[in-house]
Order: structure tokens, then C-alpha cells, then sequence
């Protein structure tokens, strides 16, 4: 008898044991989950309190370009006085966090050649991020993208007018802001543009 007592209170602890490790793993498991929910909701909002920081950086950024520079339509202009080849003015406006000035009206394009005029001089033609480097005579934008608008010089020299030897688009500041073809290797003065957000 003492034996089966021993027996089934010995069953009944270890039920008992059972179901209380149970409980508390239940309990441990529903802290776990709301602080898991917490942990993601804190991370959540520290993502979005980066991204909000890194939008301030930017336009801090383009307060200060536009401030170094000029603002027209919409955009920043930055002319940089360095003479470089095509390639490494397209980099350097990409490292800025911009592209190289593609002008997409005539109002624009003459504001950008004051601009130039002003900043740089008005003997100085300048890197604009116009190329046809992917279809020879098919000129695009640096993105890609097809012109939607152009002036190129017509009148005295016929632009474009350098077949293969000439793939990349400058603007002449003598020439009133007309484009013309040059050779991507010849090294002259650009000017970036950043999209204002």
C-alpha cells in the first residue's frame, strides 16, 4: 500500500511538475513574444529616425550647393573651375550626390549659361551630362534617358559634328549656352546639378 501511495504522489509531483513548467514556459513565452513586439517597434523607429536624419543631411547638403552655387527651376547648379575629362566630372558630380547639368528647357539652359558665364567666365566651355557614347548620334541624357530638349550650335559649325571622335556634350559660354560635341578626353570645367527634394 505505502508503495502505491508512494507511487501516485510521486505521479501527481511529477504531473504537477509538468504542468507548472509548462505554465511558466507558457508565461516565459508571452513575455518573449511582447518583448520581441517591443524590440521590433523600438527598431522600427530607430530606422525611421535614421532615414529622417539622412533627409535633413541631404537637404543641409543642397542648402549648402545651392548657397555655393545657384538655384534655377527647381534645381541646384554647382560649377566646378577644375578641368577635368568627361568620366572623371561625371564622377566627381556623382560623389557630390549629383549628375553632371543636363538643361531640359531653353529658360534653363540660358540661367545656366549666366550662371557659367559668372562663375567660371565667359571664355570657358563646360562639361554637361549629355553623351550618344551608347548609340553614336543617339544623344542622351548621363541616366540614360533621351533628350527632351537640345541646343545644339546649328548655324556655324553644324553640332553635332564629331562622329566617333566626339561623344561627349559641352556648353559654350561664348557661343550664348550653345552645345557642341567634344572629345570625352579633352579636360574642361563642369558643373553639377542636384535635384532639390
Amino acid at each position: 500500500m505505502d508503495a502505491k501511495r508512494a507511487a501516485v504522489v510521486f505521479c501527481l509531483l511529477l504531473m504537477g511538475q509538468c504542468t507548472l513548467q509548462q505554465t511558466t514556459s507558457k508565461r516565459r513565452n508571452g513575455k518573449k513574444d511582447a518583448n520581441k513586439g517591443a524590440i521590433e517597434e523600438i527598431k522600427k523607429q530607430i530606422n525611421d529616425i535614421i532615414q529622417e536624419l539622412n533627409v535633413l543631411k541631404e537637404q543641409q547638403a543642397l542648402q549648402t550647393v545651392c548657397l555655393r552655387g545657384t538655384k534655377i527651376l527647381g534645381k541646384c547648379f554647382l560649377a566646378d573651375q577644375i578641368k577635368k575629362n568627361f568620366h572623371s566630372a561625371s564622377d566627381d558630380c556623382i560623389a557630390k550626390g549629383g549628375t553632371l547639368a543636363t538643361p531640359v528647357s531653353s529658360d534653363e539652359n540660358e540661367q545656366l549659361h549666366d550662371y557659367v558665364r559668372q562663375s567660371i567666365g565667359p571664355e570657358e566651355p563646360v562639361w554637361i551630362g549629355i553623351n550618344d557614347m551608347v548609340t553614336e548620334g543617339v544623344w542622351s541624357e548621363n541616366t540614360g534617358a533621351v533628350l527632351k530638349y537640345a541646343n545644339w550650335e546649328t548655324e556655324i559649325t553644324h553640332q553635332p559634328d564629331g562622329a566617333t571622335r566626339q561623344n561627349c556634350a559641352v556648353m559654350s559660354t561664348r557661343s550664348k549656352g550653345k552645345w557642341f560635341d567634344e572629345n570625352c578626353r579633352e579636360e574642361k570645367a563642369s558643373v553639377c546639378e542636384f535635384n532639390i527634394v
